[in-house]
C-alpha cells in the first residue's frame, strides 16, 4: 500500500468518525431543541432531514435514496482508485476528506434513510442551507485539491 493511500485512508476513516459521533451527538441534542439553537446573530444549530443531494434537490422516497447510496459508493470506489494513484501527500488529504465525507453521508442514509444537517447561517445577504461536518469535509477537500493542482503540481506535468 502506497503511503499516499494509507494516508487518505486514514483521513477518509477519521472523517467519518468524527462527523457521525457528531452527528449522533446532535440527533440527541436537538431533539429537546425542535425550533434549533441561536448560537449568534448570524449562526444557529438546527435540525434538518435532507433526503436529497446538495441544497435538498433530488429529494425522493426510497428509490431515490438507494440511488443516491448507489452513486456515493460508486464514487467511492473511484476516490479509492485515484488515492491508490496519487503521489502527493495533500492530494491524498484533499482525496480522504472527500471520500471521508461522502462516506459519511451514505452511513446517514442506511442508518436513518436521509442525512442529518445541523449548521446553518443566516448571512445579511443569503441563508446557507443547513450543511453537517461531512459536507465540510467534502469541501475541504476540494479546496485542497484546487491547490494541489493550480499550486504545487510539478511544472514539468502541465500542458
Amino acid at each position: 500500500m502506497s503511503p499516499v493511500l494509507r494516508l487518505g485512508l486514514i483521513v477518509a476513516t477519521v472523517t467519518v468518525a468524527i462527523d457521525q459521533a457528531f452527528k449522533i451527538y446532535m440527533v440527541d441534542l436537538m431533539a429537546g431543541y425542535p425550533y434549533g439553537i441561536k448560537v449568534t446573530s448570524f449562526f444557529n444549530l438546527v435540525m434538518v432531514w435532507n433526503s436529497g443531494v446538495s441544497f435538498g434537490m433530488f429529494a425522493g422516497g426510497e428509490t431515490t435514496r438507494w440511488l443516491l447510496i448507489g452513486l456515493s459508493l460508486a464514487i467511492s470506489l473511484v476516490l479509492v482508485v485515484w488515492l491508490a494513484r496519487a503521489h502527493q501527500k495533500i492530494l491524498g488529504y484533499g482525496l480522504g476528506l472527500i471520500l471521508g465525507g461522502a462516506l459519511g453521508n451514505v452511513a446517514d442514509r442506511l442508518h436513518w434513510g436521509r442525512v442529518a444537517d445541523f449548521f446553518d447561517f443566516d448571512l445579511i445577504f443569503m441563508r446557507w442551507p443547513a450543511f453537517n461536518i461531512a459536507d465540510v469535509a467534502i469541501v475541504c477537500g476540494v479546496i485542497l485539491m484546487l491547490i494541489e493542482n493550480l499550486f504545487l503540481e510539478p511544472k514539468s506535468t502541465r500542458k
